[in-house]
């Protein structure tokens, strides 16, 4: 496990347009699923990462706290099955179920998404605005595997809130920190 900061790309960056079957539905989501929202969060996992595994429960408390609100959330995992079989499609399932989460799980197999997001870590989280500009990327809190600290999402709560209400995210905004992505040999971007 390579620890990994997030690449912090410039806030008001458009977001990438994106094609990814959800491993739960089947079904093909894009930025056009979230066409009604007025706020879009991306979230790069991992079911293996010792970080993902730290906030997943607060994942799912965070799609049923924003259920019915005009937030879109989908998540996407890019690591190269092949060699990481714990993020394969299947099992990737079988997290979304057993955590209940009640949005999209993705899996991006080419890697091409997580490139054109400048994901580098898991989780590493992308929030936009209704004219999908980059509004927010940083962590979901201070807590870290092992520090102590409470799993509340303070940090991308606030942003969340901020933007739903037309108000700014903060300024001041942390990388995520948590598992590079497991790209396929030869396929490592140069961020």
């Amino acid at each position: 496990m390579a620890l990994t900061e997030s690449t912090m790309p410039g806030l008001g960056t458009s977001a990438p347009a994106f094609q990814l079957p959800d491993v739960v539905s089947g079904q093909t989501i894009s930025l056009e699923t979230y066409a009604d929202s007025n706020a879009l969060l991306v979230v790069f996992i991992s079911r293996h990462c010792p970080y993902v595994q730290h906030v997943k429960e607060e994942l799912a408390r965070l799609g049923k706290d924003y259920a019915g609100k005009p937030l879109g959330i989908v998540a996407i995992c890019s690591n190269d099955a092949a060699n990481y079989p714990e993020d394969a499609p299947e099992r990737l399932k079988q997290l979304a179920l057993e955590l209940d989460w009640c949005f999209p799980v993705c899996y991006d197999e080419s890697q091409d998404i997580a490139r054109a997001y400048r994901a580098a870590c898991t989780p590493d989280f992308f929030l936009y605005d209704g004219s999908r500009q980059l509004v927010y990327r940083g962590q979901l809190d201070d807590s870290r595997p092992g520090n102590g600290v409470p799993v509340t999402g303070r940090d991308l709560r606030a942003a969340i809130d901020a933007v739903l209400a037309g108000s700014p995210a903060a300024a001041k905004q942390r990388p995520s920190i948590g598992c590079n992505i497991k790209w396929k040999p030869g396929n490592e971007p140069r961020y």
